[in-house]
């Protein structure tokens, strides 16, 4: 049976080490890109998706409550001249 040189077992170790260092500095450096884009992003004044979806229905909602005030003040409207119509068929047969 043969047994293997230590070397190798040091070089396999010294591997192992390195990978997780890179492993380690790939994470770091994600990270770092990462606020950097962040960063450049709010100095850009950009909105986040989530965001403008959120003011887009915001604002459907809004115009959909305009459409409904606007319909319901042509009803207002029209039944405020219709009695004002009335009063003066009233009033001029009162007086006539």
């Amino acid at each position: 049976m043969t047994d293997r040189p230590r070397i190798f077992d040091d070089i396999a170790g010294v591997a192992g080490g390195a990978i997780s260092a890179l492993a380690g500095l790939r994470e770091e450096g994600e990270a770092m890109v990462r606020a950097r884009i962040d960063e450049a992003i709010r100095k850009l004044d950009l909105v986040r998706r989530d965001e403008l979806d959120a003011m887009s229905e915001l604002a459907a909602n809004a115009r959909a409550g305009q459409e409904i005030a606007e319909a319901k003040l042509t009803e207002v409207s029209a039944r405020l001249a219709a009695l004002e119509a009335r009063i003066e068929s009233l009033e001029a047969g009162a007086l006539g």
